[in-house]
């Protein structure tokens, strides 16, 4: 799923995947295989797919369909209205980050005990 989403979020910005690599400081075999699914980015460089793209850490590992699903529900957060928006930016990225964090968390539970 992850590979999809990030394929569609490249194209819709209109970067190749020279330029996601370059943003991204890696290589273009690594953009190619992140999107074939084939390796998976590190969690550093999930979070700054995230943050280049303004979007949700669910939506990036395909756990909600709306890349701020976070604020469409009744737990939603207001934000004052003098915030700027890279203030605002942050505040998204820090509630996709601790809802990434609880993610994990769940999946590190569901592995079998070696």
């Amino acid at each position: 799923m992850l590979g999809e989403r990030l394929q569609e979020l490249r194209k819709d910005h209109g970067l190749s995947q020279q330029d996601l690599a370059d943003k991204l400081n890696v290589s273009i075999h690594t953009i190619s295989s992140y999107e074939r699914n084939r390796s998976a980015p590190d969690d550093k460089t999930k979070m700054e797919i995230a943050k280049l793209f303004d979007i949700s850490l669910d939506y990036l590992l395909g756990l909600v369909d709306e890349p701020y699903s976070f604020l469409r529900t009744k737990n939603c957060i207001v934000l004052p209205a003098e915030f700027e928006d890279s203030e605002k930016r942050e505040v998204r990225e820090y509630v996709a980050f601790l809802r990434f964090k609880k993610v994990r968390r769940k999946q590190r539970k569901n592995l079998p005990k070696k």
